[in-house]
């Protein structure tokens, strides 16, 4: 689920807090990065809570329109198919996935005012009236991924999952991505099948992991190499976040030899753009593109396969 730009943000985040803390441990960052790792997935299973949790109150909206003295046609039509649905039961049914839900906490996590509000604002849209209105449920895919769109604009939604998980802004995009993917994937016969979204471990470990360790670990000598390229910069007045960067790519550049130096260069020049200052990224690009040249040079790039060092 993790890509290698969010592990680059989470492994960023952690040097920049060893930056203006430094009673903190190689140790307790590298348990920190552990953490944030398992963090983003508990994103990815809480956003599935949330949105059966929204859905269920289709149950308390059919009840209440059932027992209407003049209903309305819509009413007498309405059914709670929004939750009753193969897809969403598949989520409410599968016994080993509400266990986690319920190790996570995640009813105390949540805000049952919250979820009919959301609830209650997504019944009045258009889509929901014409998926009431169809006598199938060819389209209960569609609608739940437009349901988990309006979600991802609602202030209510998104209030939860920011005061439950730290990490929601930072990863919100990988979490979307996944959750879509896997409300495609349903109904499925396959009881584990949110287990396949756990991080890989390339990527965490092998990638994510060492390049903490390895930035961490071998600091000044990636400092040495970094200062005689600056020229008329002082190293020590430069943004943190910049220095960071700059430690991480050649870090990238030099321990990591299935990556291509100029993928590694284009991923730091878009971190500071995100992260940085208005001329960060300008300044990134150029230094990185000096060193890459200068690193190629003394021979100290070792990459593997054809057209990986540009």
């Amino acid at each position: 689920m993790l890509s290698r730009r969010s592990v680059r943000i989470k492994v960023m985040q952690l040097l920049y807090s060893k930056d203006r803390d430094s009673a903190l441990t190689n140790k307790d960052l590298i348990k920190a990065y552990e953490l944030s790792v398992t963090k983003s997935y508990e994103l990815f299973l809480f956003n599935l809570y949330l949105i059966e949790k929204i859905t269920a109150n289709a149950e308390k909206d059919l009840k209440k329109r059932k027992s209407k003295h003049l209903p309305s046609d819509y009413d007498k039509a309405f059914t709670s198919k929004v939750y009753t649905n193969e897809v969403i039961q598949d989520i409410v049914q599968n016994n080993l996935l509400q266990k986690k839900f319920d190790l996570l906490d995640f009813s105390g996590k949540t805000n049952e005012d919250y979820t009919a509000k959301i609830y209650e604002e997504f019944s009045r849209k258009e889509a929901y009236k014409t998926y009431i209105a169809e006598p199938g449920e060819e389209d209960t895919i569609e609608l739940l991924l437009e349901l988990y769109r309006f979600c991802r604009q609602n202030e209510y939604f998104n209030d939860t999952l920011e005061d439950a998980y730290y990490n929601w802004l930072d990863d919100k995009s990988l979490v979307v991505g996944a959750v879509k993917k896997y409300i495609k994937a349903l109904p499925s016969s396959d009881k584990k099948l949110y287990s396949k979204f756990l991080p890989e471990d390339e990527t965490v470990k092998e990638f994510g992991g060492n390049l903490l360790k390895d930035c961490l670990k071998k600091k000044d000598d990636l400092m040495k190499i970094i200062i005689p390229v600056l020229e008329n910069w002082d190293h020590e007045r430069l943004a943190i976040v910049d220095t960071i960067l700059l430690q991480m790519a050649v870090c990238e550049m030099l321990e990591f030899p299935t990556i291509p130096c100029k993928v590694t260069l284009n991923e730091y020049v878009e971190l500071a753009k995100q992260y940085s200052t208005a001329k960060s990224k300008e300044f990134i690009n150029g230094i990185l593109d000096k060193l890459m040249k200068d690193l190629e040079e003394s021979g100290q790039l070792k990459k593997e396969g054809r057209g990986l060092i540009t």
